[in-house]
């Protein structure tokens, strides 16, 4: 049913006209019904769009916000450290979302308030929201078709010899469930990374998402040897000697979502975006021992 629903509604997603489906606000010959029922013909559909949520996540908090591009249909912001992307355990409240149906209440009526993609608590830099659901459609089948572009700078531990490309599927970790991991259980994820600068014993690493799992980068990067500094789920228990002064001080994984480019989900034009780093990842590199 879900398939044959998206080819009735395309300016809308798959898997959203699945979640209608799930809370009753798509009725199929005047009930609700399961995505996994199969499409006959001549059936009567009833669509009501709408938000998917409690509610209660979705209050307005007014907060500050680095917002790099806004138009009738997109948000680009820049994300700092710290801050939640998406209200869940721990976390009701005061995160950017709250934030987003402050600054345009008009996201409170769409899924995760527009919200497409996420940086986590202590990664910074750039993310696009959506402001209506056409754009919000729009930009998720750019991200499930790779053509969003998303490029990251990270620092990580040891001497990262030449770019290269890790392909390896991402996905829970088989005993630590709270973490991901590399595992054939996974989802395909691919990173491209590029070293930029090195020095005694760290690296500073431009990497390109081709997908985007959670944590992708920091398990990535871990996979090769290369944790990043200040990770503290992935990354080393004990810097080395000579970066553990540097590193003092440093409390987050060092990465930036430094650059955007995306086709604009009305105008279809192309566009990018890039952030410079952070006051405290630009410190971080000026204290970093060098060879």
């Amino acid at each position: 049913m879900d398939l044959a629903l998206a080819r009735v509604f395309t300016d809308f997603s798959r898997s959203q006209l699945r979640q209608w489906l799930e809370d009753g606000r798509l009725l199929v010959d005047g009930s609700a019904t399961a995505a996994t029922r199969k499409a006959r013909g001549g059936e009567r559909l009833h669509l009501e769009p709408g938000p998917s949520h409690d509610g209660s996540m979705f209050l307005p908090e007014p907060m500050p916000l680095v917002i790099v591009h806004e138009d009738l249909d997109i948000i680009v912001i820049d994300k700092p450290a710290g801050l939640v992307v998406h209200p869940g355990a721990g976390h009701r409240g005061g995160t950017l979302l709250n934030g987003l149906v402050a600054h345009h209440a008009g996201c409170a009526d769409l899924p995760r308030a527009g919200i497409v993609h996420r940086l986590d608590k202590d990664t910074s830099g750039l993310m696009v929201v959506a402001k209506t659901l056409e754009a919000q459609t729009s930009l998720v089948r750019q991200l499930q078709a790779r053509t969003v572009s998303r490029t990251y700078h990270a620092v990580v531990h040891g001497v990262v010899r030449g770019a290269g490309t890790v392909d390896a599927p991402v996905g829970r970790h088989p005993v630590h469930r709270t973490r991901m991991a590399v595992t054939t259980q996974g989802k395909p994820a691919r990173t491209h990374y590029t070293p930029l600068r090195a020095g005694d014993g760290w690296t500073l690493v431009e990497c390109r998402l081709e997908t985007g799992r959670t944590h992708q980068i920091r398990v990535h990067m871990q996979s090769l040897g290369h944790p990043l500094i200040g990770d503290p789920v992935y990354g080393l228990k004990h810097a080395p000697r000579t970066l553990a002064l540097a590193v003092s001080g440093f409390d987050r994984q060092a990465l930036h979502a430094t650059a955007l480019a995306l086709v604009h989900p009305r105008t279809e034009a192309p566009m990018r975006w890039e952030s410079t780093l952070p006051a405290d990842f630009a410190a971080l590199l000026d204290r970093l021992p060098v060879r």
